[in-house]
């Protein structure tokens, strides 16, 4: 596998997004819409599930970050279905990134990556998590990304990363778009990030072990592919999501 652009060159923030790979038959995120309805200009999961933590899960040693915005997001799922924060340990994320590297740090191709959590599942401690399906969401359509959001299955976004983006994070500043050289998508490299909130400013991510806020002008600049990944047992309570429509869109792959 070849080796994701910029894996390695900040001593703390780690990159690890290989290439973008497009698949025209992924399922729509808009095709799996049970409704429309209003969504609030605000919102965070973690406000109200209280208690999940946001570890680096190795991602200032390692380039694996597609593999700890998958452990990000699976604490959200099983607080869900649970209730209760699931134990995810540094060693079970690298453990699963070097298994699906092949044992280098080459980063990872957030598609193939994808179907590998939904074919094969990935394993925490003793247990074993699958996801239903995934879907692609257009994040060029803010009032989309929104309901992806709050359906409770968050958005896993792939950004291609500008040189200004590291001042910004390093400085508590929220990713916003600026001008000149260090301004070039794609500058610092491929990154992988779980959004489980936005604000009126655009999504809020949670990356390297903190929040961070970035604006939808930015999104719509650095962000090249954007998923709602739909857990196996979440029964998607707010009603935005059709069930009925995955199945359908599933049975039709057998």
């Amino acid at each position: 596998m070849a080796r994701a652009k910029g894996i390695q060159t900040h001593k703390v923030f780690k990159l690890g997004k290989s290439a973008t790979k497009k698949d025209i038959r992924n399922l729509k995120f808009a095709a799996v819409l049970a409704a429309a309805p209003a969504v609030p200009t605000s919102y965070d999961f973690d406000l109200t599930h209280t208690g999940i933590p946001t570890p680096m899960f190795g991602n200032d040693v390692y380039g694996d970050c597609v593999m700890a915005g998958r452990a990000h997001q699976t604490l959200r799922f099983e607080d869900i279905e649970q209730g209760s924060v699931l134990m995810i340990s540094d060693k079970d994320v690298t453990r699963e990134y070097f298994k699906e590297t092949g044992g280098q740090d080459t980063g990872l191709v957030v598609l193939d990556s994808l179907n590998l959590w939904r074919h094969k599942g990935w394993r925490v401690g003793t247990h074993k998590y699958k996801i239903q399906a995934f879907a692609q969401v257009n994040f060029t359509n803010h009032p989309e990304m929104k309901r992806a959001i709050f359906a409770d299955v968050g958005v896993g976004l792939g950004v291609q990363l500008p040189i200004a983006a590291q001042d910004q994070i390093q400085t508590g500043q929220p990713w916003d778009v600026t001008s000149g050289p260090d301004a070039k998508p794609g500058s610092w490299g491929g990154h992988y990030v779980y959004v489980p909130g936005y604000t009126p400013d655009g999504p809020v991510c949670v990356t390297w072990g903190r929040k961070q806020q970035m604006t939808w002008g930015w999104l719509d600049k650095y962000c090249d592919e954007a998923y709602a990944i739909f857990d196996a047992k979440n029964r998607f309570k707010k009603s935005i999501v059709s069930v009925a429509n995955i199945n359908n869109f599933l049975a039709g792959l057998k």
